[in-house]
């Protein structure tokens, strides 16, 4: 992998139902992506090979929180990009961790 985004979606709702609502939504859409990701209780990380392609998929997930129905959304999203190299996948930072 060449790079990694950690993508956390903060929509304004009304109820923490409708947050976490518009949140799966968003998470589907990372999901669609067919990329590989780890959904954690504060962050969704997504790697790849395309900056370019992970950067699209940061900024789709405001629109797809706003067709959800959030009037505002604010995010916040890391990223870590090797182009000459490999960055350390997400199996590499918690795999030792991952209950069976």
């Amino acid at each position: 992998m060449k790079a990694s985004i950690a993508i956390q979606i903060l929509p304004a709702a009304a109820t923490t139902d409708e947050l976490i609502r518009i949140v799966d939504e968003v998470i589907a859409y990372i999901q669609s992506s067919g990329l590989n990701y780890h959904v954690g209780p504060f962050e969704t990380t997504v790697e790849g090979d395309d900056i370019d392609r992970l950067m699209d998929i940061a900024k789709e997930c405001q629109h797809i929180a706003v067709s959800a129905g959030a009037d505002k959304v604010s995010s916040y999203i890391k990223t870590v990009y090797y182009p000459d190299g490999e960055v350390l996948t997400i199996d590499g930072k918690i795999g030792k961790y991952a209950q069976a």
